[in-house]
């Protein structure tokens, strides 16, 4: 028999979603170099590739719309952005015929250059679609940078940077991540739009 939420189940969800937001606050530092990282690429020229698997390519669709479409200034010139993993008939062929784990690494190697930045988004780390995507994004020079939770997994080993949200509730950390791209879209588009 499913469980029934009450009131105070929805308390709960919301208190732990606060603490885990505060826990953030000790990340600032991180979260500004992770925007310094995406300023310098973009005023370099280079643009952000974005992926991640489920709510984790949501997000990262999420991000790439921000900056390519605007977070808060309407009246403000497109940022290069792009969301891995939504051009439908490409991610199934590649699947299909290379396996999943290389999707997204293939899609790097088409679209990016040295100077640009690739943030893969990964709440435990250890998505191996993710994974390999950053280990082509540095076999090609292009930066990377990748969200995850409090372990940082195999994806916090091969990024240049790991910001790792201090929690281990899937939940949690998406809302966190969804947070620090939001911060991260209104600190470029005030820096470089």
């Amino acid at each position: 028999m499913p469980m029934v939420m009450e009131s105070q189940d929805i308390r709960k969800a919301i208190r732990e979603s606060l603490e885990a937001k505060e826990a953030l606050l000790s990340l600032a530092g991180e979260i500004e170099a992770l925007c310094r990282m995406g300023e310098e690429v973009l005023k370099g020229g280079g643009k952000l590739l974005f992926c991640g698997n489920g709510g984790s390519a949501c997000d990262a669709a999420h991000a790439s719309c921000e900056l390519t479409g605007w977070f808060l200034q309407k009246e403000r010139r497109p940022l290069p952005a792009v969301a891995l993993g939504f051009e439908t008939p490409a991610l199934t062929a590649m699947a299909n015929d290379k396996g999943y784990d290389e999707a997204f690494a293939r899609q790097v190697q088409a679209l990016g250059r040295p100077g640009d930045l690739l943030v893969g988004i990964t709440t435990s780390g250890r998505s191996p679609s993710v994974v390999r995507a950053l280990e082509r994004a540095r076999s090609l020079g292009i930066r990377t940078a990748v969200l995850t939770g409090r372990e940082g997994g195999p994806a916090g080993s091969v990024a240049e940077f790991n910001l790792r949200v201090p929690s281990s509730d899937t939940p949690r950390i998406q809302e966190c991540h969804l947070l620090v791209l939001h911060i991260f879209s209104q600190w470029l588009e005030a820096a470089c739009a």
